[in-house]
């Protein structure tokens, strides 16, 4: 019997309720204007995300929580518009949304979300729907394709050496022709060189997901590779 071919998959109209079921309508911490589908109670969600993920192969729910990285993007875009007002935006491992959504508001000509869970990508079009803006989320790995925006921010993507590995290369082959923002909030594998701080904010956290109360994140400019 091949068991792949009887994994049952889930219908786009499956993850919209599976967020809208699991998550309560919230807001921001930074930007308090952005609404966001996010997890209230962290434990029952993510049983139902293990009992999701054996029917219907779902990653975690990342996706129900504005990550600090994120909400630090979202209020750096909102207080300076500039970045990003009629320019093509990537919001990169986006999560939520949040920051793309804050993009779109801020007047981006297009804004796209990328994200590898199609769970994740169903948040996205959700939260988007609750703030009356528009965005595409990609769904899958979009490492390695040509860069065609203007803006890419990444908003907390250095948390593994394996990821790390995969994805920086090819920000920083991007980075020659737009300009990437990665928000680092304290995270091991953020790189050290080829990195110019331009900003830092106090984001407030939950022990349910941080080992503190708050995290301060710092947004750096990712610098292209020396020629």
């Amino acid at each position: 019997m091949n068991l792949r071919a009887t994994r049952l998959e889930a219908s786009p109209d499956d993850r919209r309720a599976f967020v809208t079921g699991h998550t309560a309508l919230g807001r921001s911490a930074l930007v308090p204007g952005i609404k966001l589908y996010l997890a209230s109670e962290i434990t029952p969600l993510w049983r139902a995300s293990e009992e999701f993920l054996k029917i219907h192969n779902v990653a975690p729910p990342f996706w129900a929580f504005a990550w600090p990285g994120s909400e630090a993007l979202a209020r750096y875009v909102t207080e300076d518009p500039s970045l990003v007002t009629g320019k093509r935006v990537l919001d990169f491992a986006a999560g939520c949304g949040l920051a793309g959504i804050a993009c779109a508001l801020a007047g981006a000509a297009t804004v796209d979300a990328a994200e590898i869970d199609p769970v994740a990508c169903a948040a996205i079009r959700l939260n988007a729907e609750a703030n009356d803006c528009r965005l595409s989320a990609i769904e899958g790995d979009i490492v390695g394709q040509p860069c065609r925006w203007d803006v890419i921010l990444c908003g907390d993507v250095c948390y593994e050496v394996p990821m790390t590995r995969h994805i920086l290369p090819w920000l920083r082959a991007c980075a020659s022709s737009a300009t990437v923002i990665i928000a680092d909030p304290a995270r091991a594998y953020v790189p050290r060189e080829g990195i110019a701080a331009i900003a830092r904010f106090e984001v407030p956290t939950s022990l349910d997901l941080e080992d503190s109360t708050s995290r301060t994140v710092t947004l750096s400019r990712l610098l292209p590779e020396a020629a």
